[in-house]
């Protein structure tokens, strides 16, 4: 079969206070959380963003301990993988690509070339699909496919999404019973299931798939918790004018401090490691929201980290991945409508009408956004998970 490895995609995060400011800058680089008429744009609007926004950044990161544990986190995922799949007899060594900060997928994909790897799984650590995570990684590498010779001669499978995986499920499930464990009434318990947002238009007009697969997810870790406690889905980290998905967490939490609810069980269903968004937003932030609306028993099921069934999980499809037929970039479409998830052609600038009205509402979103962002001290980090 020839050497094989698997390229484990994260997002990256700083992880010190100095490492702030430039990994803000790598993120506002990136045209998948804003885009703007003028690309020329992009990295003086980033260098800006970055400078104005570091310092209540660095705040956030000092409340969980002065950097981000993500790369740890999934540095260990990638170790225990590689284990696993060693104890199965399969010789694949393990790589970990970030898309904002160090080893970036590009440093990644200069050892995989080095090591003469011949068989490569790429593997998001993001379980449902959006455009703006794995759909950002996944185009940073079809680049480099289509312009780097020895890179074309790797034969390459990718994976977008896992959130159905029977292995992922059981994980999930098991963290929540233990959580449920600690209340005096855990069938009782409203478990609160908290997911990064994105703009709605991401789903209407972009053919972003990403709440389709997260209602999915959420009805089927119930299903397979199988203990009849209710439970929600909310939206986190909603910014500017512009509508995002719904419920918003906030006020999915004050609806529910309204019935009297007092014991609540947080699960962050789109975050496989612990970072700021868990760490800081939810334990900190979303808490302090919680208690000022009278739910006063406040817990949250940790992330999966390297929980042995989700090791499993990564383990199986990996395995998986290797003995079916290979998933290329340009086959990564809509199930619905047959689209491309990360689709250029409806986020491209142009002088077509359609390309000019895109122009036009993600000109005048992104840049509200950024206003209302850089005052109220919330903005598109909120997006990929990141403040």
């Amino acid at each position: 079969m020839g050497r094989t490895g698997v390229l484990l995609l994260n997002l990256g995060g700083p992880e010190k206070l100095e490492d702030v400011r430039p990994f803000l800058y790598n993120l506002f680089s990136d045209p998948e959380i804003i885009r703007l008429p003028f690309p020329w744009l992009q990295k003086p609007l980033a260098w800006l963003i970055s400078t104005l926004r570091s310092k209540k950044s660095e705040e956030n990161y000092l409340e969980i301990g002065g950097g981000s544990p993500l790369l740890q986190i999934t540095e260990a995922q990638a170790q225990a993988l590689q284990s696993k799949l060693s104890g199965q007899g399969s010789d694949i060594q393990v790589y970990v690509g970030m898309r904002y900060w160090h080893p970036f997928t590009e440093e990644a994909i200069a050892r995989i070339k080095e090591d003469g790897i011949e068989k490569l799984v790429i593997l998001p650590l993001y379980p449902q699909f959006s455009i703006s995570t794995s759909g950002s990684s996944f185009r940073v590498l079809e680049e480099m496919w289509k312009t780097d010779p020895q890179l074309q001669k790797i034969e390459y499978t990718l994976i977008p999404s896992w959130y159905n995986h029977p292995d992922y499920l059981s994980a999930m499930a098991d963290l929540i019973k233990q959580e449920l464990q600690q209340f005096e009434q855990p069938e009782k318990v409203y478990i609160f299931f908290s997911a990064h947002g994105v703009p709605k238009t991401y789903v209407t007009e972009a053919g972003d798939p990403y709440q389709v697969e997260i209602e999915e997810c959420t009805q089927l870790i119930m299903k397979t918790l199988n203990t009849g406690n209710p439970y929600i889905l909310a939206y986190q980290s909603k910014v500017g004018p512009v509508e995002w998905l719904k419920p918003y967490t906030e006020d999915a939490l004050e609806e529910l401090g309204a019935k009297n609810i007092k014991d609540l069980l947080v699960v962050p269903i789109s975050f496989v490691s612990e970072h700021i968004e868990t760490l800081q937003e939810i334990d900190l932030e979303y808490r302090e929201v919680a208690e000022e609306v009278g739910i006063s028993n406040f817990k949250r099921v940790p992330a999966l980290n390297t929980h042995p069934m989700f090791i499993d999980a990564l383990t199986n499809l990996t395995t998986s991945a290797l003995e079916e037929t290979p998933l290329r970039f340009d086959q990564v479409t809509h199930p619905k409508k047959n689209m491309k998830m990360y689709p250029q052609e409806k986020w491209e600038w142009g002088l077509t009408t359609v390309a000019e009205v895109w122009n036009g509402r993600l000109a005048m979103v992104g840049f509200l956004a950024l206003l209302i962002e850089l005052i109220s001290g919330h903005g598109p980090l909120h997006l990929v998970g990141l403040l």
